[in-house]
């Protein structure tokens, strides 16, 4: 059973790192006011920064998750 669920929770937690990388690439995007033009944060290189910071989070999420002990 504890295998199983550390294999559920790895793949979870995979997931959520790479949703993170994916937000933070969109913010990156908007923030340098290259696409989704349509928001509030487009032109604002403070999120563009918010964005990086996320994504660097996200790939060290991705890293943990799948390098950790079994």
């Amino acid at each position: 059973m504890r295998k199983a669920f550390n294999g559920v929770m790895r793949v979870v937690s995979t997931l959520i790192g790479v949703l993170m990388v994916c937000m933070g690439s969109i913010w990156i995007l908007q923030g340098l006011n290259v696409a989704f033009l349509q928001s509030f944060m487009a032109g604002d290189p403070q999120w563009a920064l918010y964005g990086a910071i996320l994504a660097l989070f996200g790939i060290g999420q991705v890293v943990w998750s799948n390098t950790r002990v079994r």
